[in-house]
């Protein structure tokens, strides 16, 4: 147990033991009023009981804050040195070595998915800042979402799979459209086309689907990855909340791209809901009204 907790307990322990004695001497003192002692000092204890079950939980809500936020940053400090790294590497090579031109095109269009990667992480940073102090208007306008998902879908295949097996199986209904913020809702197709590519085991395959029904936008984003455990479906929407705990969880990631999702389909009036994929896996759906 930890320190605070340990005198938060023992200055508890030490109230209580100081109320029934000072009680036991009252009632000793003046044997008639009984009744009215018991019954305020239970009033009291009720009181004192509320309170300190009301701060234990604060305290231990800002402990797992605090916690989450030191992981937010080591998991940022990783995912900027990653890219960083890759980009300094390539580009070292095309300055040292006499490479041909296809080399050099080969090497300057990964520097770019590595360089669309860190926009990527720092936008979900700016707006989940944006969002929480509530300096972001979202500016809504009608657009194609169909050639919104389709353009997010064929940046993401590129960037994340080297190997012959198709990992996007994208079935996206043409024309489609919707009023909203564009800049924030490119944000949450990414997210959850990243998260589900995240989750799951290399290459394999993750299914999107956009597509019109009863005069309403499905967004459908479906993996066959490690899922989401029942009592943990209504915390991943939390800011800085990861699947898993933090001696197990070997994914990357900041724990903001769920939360942003969230609060963008909140200013949409779009709902989201998170089903078990079968037989493993998860589905993301989203309805535009």
């Amino acid at each position: 147990m930890k320190r605070p907790f340990v005198i938060f307990y023992a200055l508890i322990i030490y109230a209580i033991a100081e109320l029934f004695w000072w009680g036991y001497m009252l009632v000793r003192l003046q044997p008639g009023r009984f009744g009215m002692i018991l019954s305020e000092g239970a009033v009291f204890i009720a009181v004192f009981v509320i309170g300190a079950y009301n701060l234990h939980a604060s305290i231990n809500k800002e402990r797992r804050l605090h916690e989450q936020k030191k992981n937010f940053l080591l998991s940022v400090t990783h995912e900027l040195k990653s890219p960083l790294a890759s980009i300094k590497l390539y580009l070292e090579t095309i300055q040292k070595r006499k490479l041909d031109h296809s080399q050099i095109i080969d090497f300057t269009g990964k520097c770019l998915l590595d360089v669309d990667r860190l926009n990527d992480m720092v936008e979900n940073m700016l707006l989940a800042s944006k969002i929480e102090n509530r300096s972001y208007t979202f500016p809504k306008e009608k657009f194609n979402i169909s050639v919104l998902v389709d353009s997010i879908v064929n940046r993401l295949q590129i960037n994340k799979c080297d190997f012959t097996q198709q990992l996007i199986n994208a079935e996206i209904e043409p024309k489609l459209e919707v009023t909203g913020d564009k800049f924030a809702l490119t944000s949450v197709v990414t997210n959850l086309i990243e998260n589900a590519i995240k989750y799951s085991q290399p290459c394999s395959e993750v299914n999107v689907r956009l597509f019109r029904k009863e005069n309403q936008v499905y967004l459908m984003v479906a993996d066959q990855g490690i899922g989401i455990a029942d009592e943990e479906k209504s915390r991943i929407f939390d800011r800085f909340y990861r699947v898993g705990s933090e001696e197990t969880r070997n994914t990357k990631g900041t724990g903001l791209g769920l939360y942003i999702v969230k609060q963008v389909l909140d200013k949409h009036q779009a709902t989201i809901n998170v089903k078990d994929n079968k037989p493993a896996g998860s589905v993301f759906e989203v309805v535009f009204g």
